[in-house]
């Protein structure tokens, strides 16, 4: 249970989304100024994004390297550094103090999603739910997507929405899609 959780983290972490469909037919979308290979896992390709460095470091702290390493698969919703930077001051560093490990594995397990959970995959669902799509996240958590204008908003039990911002960021053991806000569970 521990293993399939910290897969979900790291899923998270490596996640990244535009609008759309548009990401999805780019063989390999520039994320951060770096090429996304679908051959690399989610941490690889995190780590080469220098729009992620605060998620990579997260992940880092919240000993989750490993399992979103691992097989998967996972859907990850990245949030980039722009959108820990929206956060009040001070809250990434107290997340990232190792007496905090377990608060922070809580956020970044939100971000993920077990599965390789595509854009169109989260259209169909909202189409066939009134317009939203709901996932379950590893933490436990709740994540909804609404169609907003021309991109897919995301939501978190608060109520706090955010942008997917690249979608369909294809990795080895999952997809990332990268978003502009930091959802908290």
């Amino acid at each position: 249970m521990k293993a399939v959780r910290n897969i979900m983290i790291a899923a998270t972490l490596a996640a990244g989304a535009t609008g759309g469909i548009a990401a999805m037919s780019m063989k390999n979308p520039m994320v951060g100024g770096a090429p996304m290979f679908a051959t690399k896992n989610i941490v690889q390709n995190a780590m080469n994004s220098k729009d992620h460095t605060t998620l990579v470091a997260a992940v880092k702290a919240a000993g989750l390297v490993d399992t979103l390493s691992g097989p998967g698969p996972f859907t990850v919703f990245a949030p980039t550094n722009a959108a820990f930077a929206k956060l009040p001051a001070g809250t990434v560093d107290t997340l990232l103090k190792p007496e905090n490990k377990a608060q922070l594995t809580g956020v970044l397990t939100y971000h993920v999603v077990p599965g390789r959970i595509t854009a169109a995959m989260i259209a169909a669902k909202a189409q066939a739910n009134g317009g939203t799509a709901t996932y379950t996240t590893v933490n436990g958590g709740m994540l909804s997507f609404k169609k907003m204008g021309k991109g897919w908003a995301i939501m978190d039990g608060k109520g706090d929405t955010g942008m997917i911002t690249i979608a369909n960021v294809m990795q080895s053991n999952g997809v990332i899609h990268v978003i502009d806000t930091v959802m908290l569970p």
